[in-house]
Formats: C-alpha cells, structure tokens, sequence
C-alpha cells in the first residue's frame, strides 16, 4: 500500500530559508558521508565484512571474565548471543541502525537490525538467545544509512536511498512466522516491501527517523528527494508525518527554519521553563548547535535557542538525562577525529547542557571515556547512558551524578563491551568502524548491539546501578 504526501512547505515559511543555509548544511552532511564511506571501502577491501566464515554464529553466553568475553574487551558486560549479517540473511553484510518491539500480550521481545540492504527481524529468547524471524529489503538502493524507530506495534524504517520514503511495517507479522503454539519449526521469511508494508512516499530519502509516541509523530530528519542534494524547501529539516492512523499516514508539512536536522529527541515538555509546559518540545541536533524548538503547532514551529559549544565540530544525537528535563547528553561525530576542543585527545567526548532554560541552554562540562573512539548513539535509562561508540563498543555511563556535580567530574564508566577489537592493543582509534547504534530498553535486561561489519550482538549489562537519584 502506497500513500503519498504534499509538503505544505510554503505555508510554514519555507522561502524564508536560504539556499546558502540549505547549501552549506548539505555541504557538510556530504562531506562526513563521503568520509565514511571511504573508511568502509577500505575495511571491506581488507575483508572485515567477511559474514558467517569470519564471524561465527555464538548460540550460549559467554560470561565477561577478566575483562574478556571470548576474543572481546568488556566490563560488566556478558555476550549472550550473536548473528552475523550474512546468518540476518544480508547479501551485503554490512550493518547500521538497531531498535526493538515488545509485543504486549505475549510479552516477546524482538530486535530490528538495520542492514545497507534492508532489515532483519530476530527474536529475543530464553538467556538472551537470538532467533532469525524474517527480513524486509530496501525499499530501493543498498545504502549505509538507515534508521528505525517504533510507535505502537509498528515499525517506521527510512534510509538515504533514493526515493525510498519510509516503510511502515506492522510488526504483529512477525508472532505469525514462529507462532506460541509451534515455537520450534518455522522458516524465517522475506516479507513483501509490495504487499507487507505500507510505503509512505510524500518523502524521498532520510537519514534519521524521530519517533515520538506521545503524539505519534514521525519526523523524518535530513530528508532530500529523489537524488537531489537537501537544497529542498524543507532544507534537510523536520519532515513530519502524522501516524495516528498508521495506514494512512499524513504529513502536516515540515520545518526548515534552522536548516538541516541530523537527529532530535521529542517530548511532552514538564520541564522548569513554565512558558513551555504540556507542549511539544524538540531537542534538535543540528550539525553545529543544540537547538531547541516548540513543535506544538504543526503550520508554526517555533525556533526557542540555539545554542553552539566549544568543541563543535558535528552536532549529532544526544538523549535528556532526567525525567525533570533539566540535563541534556549531546554526541559529537567529528571532534575526535578533527581533535577539537576536549576532544583533541581522541577520547570519546560527551557533552553536558543544562536545559533548565530552554531559552538559554548552558554547556556545563563534558564526560570523557577512557578510550580513544568517535562516540554515535546513545539512550538514558534511570541515570545510566548507554552509549554505543564506533570502535569502543557499548560503553555503560553513570551520568546520575549531573545534578550535584553538572560538570561531569563525577561521572563513571560502570561497564562496556567492545565489539571491535582490531584495535584494542593501541586503546582504540578515531574511526567510523565498529558499532552503529544500541537497543537498551526491553524488560527483560537484554541490550542489541548492532556492529557495522560483524552483526548482532545480544549483551547482558551487570554492573551496578545508578549511583544518585535523579
């Protein structure tokens, strides 16, 4: 099923955006694009996507003993399983974007893996076990780039491909392929990106999906069409989709006015700023800010802050820290590799922001792991950040301290797995290989590990719990 969208660009101001805001916006995407994209074809020509023959299927926990699961580096980390992409049924071996489904009345946990030429589903079973449930292809070109995010029971899957739009997929599909009453005999299989999906083309391709539940918002962040550059009214910016109705989705336009998005958090803001409370409030990471921008009305977003840092060299992701909106996590992508600010060292640098004001955001401190790595994604849980981090791997961080302490002078690394250990014996370096993106939310305690050349790795974290309360 096909449904497509009209960009109501022009009705939330789109002229007034620049060419030379969308140009150097694209510009600059391009360039870290193009700079990864060298660095895999580099490791694929030295065989480190080699499947199932380089990376063996693990089907039984190895526990982190002495700072070693098997041939990896960990702390308080066990390995419960792992698939490579090749056993995920990926023809191009290579891995990106992770996230995950419960489904409510069977309480089954599944995995959605992100591929360069579509998406494995696995299930997450007894001890943490993975089972290959079925795949979906792309929806067009293979690509480095894609990105997952779930509302309800439905999977939002978009990428950098060409015209590819954002596949909607209904994940109760997947109780039908291994279902409860016959458990053990099933064959994974390819769903249909004709008749299993429906494909909502009103935008072309994305870097990033921003889901937020609350108000079942998809907004499809650094968007282009067809195979132009982000010179588009929408500028790379916040292409929203409405997903009340996940078989007919509708877009109530986008939002250009600070250029391109690379990657957002949405909520329902409760915050100290009274001004905004009970709206819809982003957190956008915008390349070279943390801007902060009210979403409540669809025709008139409103730009609150934006605020820059020292140490900026690539604006990229970051996660809220406390349930009281106050403290903010912001990655940076490049000022390891361009050693820059805190950075220049060549340790994973974390940002700190007090959001407090949302009107005045502050940068308060940074963390810095002990390893040399570019961080990429991380998510807060009860005062842990789990951070997946390039060649370092998941790194577990107890960020609980910000309140006493918003400097970061108190944070603690508590565990880590390092999924990438070709460069373990030089304590890391600042390239783009390793771990894409992490899954740390299921019940259950089990954490995904998508790796770009090897694949699936399910982890159990040990360690302690958050030292304070936030």
């Amino acid at each position: 099923m096909k449904v497509t969208s009209v960009v109501a660009a022009a009705a939330l101001g789109a002229s007034t955006v620049s060419a030379s805001l969308s140009a150097e916006a694209a510009s600059k995407h391009e360039e870290v694009m193009a700079l990864k994209i060298k660095q895999w074809e580099t490791a694929r020509a030295n065989g480190l996507f080699g499947g199932s023959k380089l990376y063996k299927a693990l089907f039984s926990t190895v526990p982190c003993k002495n700072g070693k699961a098997g041939e990896y580096s960990c702390k308080n980390v066990n390995l419960q399983a792992f698939l490579s992409h090749e056993d995920l049924g990926s023809a191009s071996k290579a891995g990106n974007d992770v996230w995950g489904w419960t489904d409510k009345k069977s309480k089954r946990e599944f995995g959605i893996v992100g591929q360069t030429d579509g998406v494995a589903f696995v299930e997450i079973t007894g001890l943490g076990r993975l089972e290959y449930i079925g795949r979906l292809d792309t929806q067009t070109d293979i690509v480095s780039w894609r990105d997952i995010k779930v509302i309800g029971d439905y999977a939002y899957i978009g990428a950098e491909a060409n015209n590819h739009g954002i596949q909607i997929f209904d994940l109760r599909k997947l109780l039908e392929v291994k279902p409860w009453w016959n458990p053990w005999f099933f064959k994974p299989k390819t769903f249909s990106k004709e008749t299993d999906i429906t494909l909502f083309d009103g935008v072309g391709a994305t870097h990033n999906i921003v889901a937020h539940e609350e108000t079942n918002m998809i907004y499809a962040v650094g968007g282009r069409s067809g195979a132009n550059a982000r010179n588009t009214p929408c500028a790379g910016g916040m292409f929203m989709v409405d997903v009340s109705n996940p078989l007919k989705p509708v877009s109530p336009g986008c939002i250009p006015q600070d250029g391109y998005v690379h990657d957002a958090q949405c909520v329902i803001y409760k915050g100290p700023t009274t001004a905004y409370k009970g709206r819809e409030v982003c957190f956008n990471f915008n390349e070279d800010t943390l801007t902060v921008m009210d979403v409540t009305n669809k025709s008139a977003p409103i730009v609150i802050s934006r605020t820059p840092y020292e140490g900026n060299a690539y604006s990229h992701q970051g996660w809220l820290i406390d349930d009281a909106q106050t403290f903010l996590l912001l990655d940076d992508e490049l000022d390891e590799q361009n050693k820059v600010g805190p950075a220049a060292n060549g340790r994973t640098t974390t940002y700190i922001f007090n959001v407090a004001n949302l009107e005045a955001p502050v940068n308060t401190g940074f963390y810095q792991s002990p390893a040399k790595s570019i961080d990429h994604n991380q998510y807060v849980i009860d005062g842990l950040t789990y951070q997946a981090n390039y060649g370092s791997g998941l790194r577990v961080v107890d960020v609980s301290s910000v309140k006493v302490d918003p400097t970061g002078g108190k944070f603690t690394e508590t565990g880590f797995f390092d999924c990438h250990p070709e460069d373990d014996d030089v304590n890391g370096v600042t390239e783009f290989l390793g771990t894409w993106s992490v899954y740390p939310y299921f019940k259950s305690g089990y954490i995904l590990l998508n790796s770009i050349e090897r694949g699936i790795f399910s982890l159990k974290y040990t360690g302690k719990k958050a030292s304070y309360k936030l």
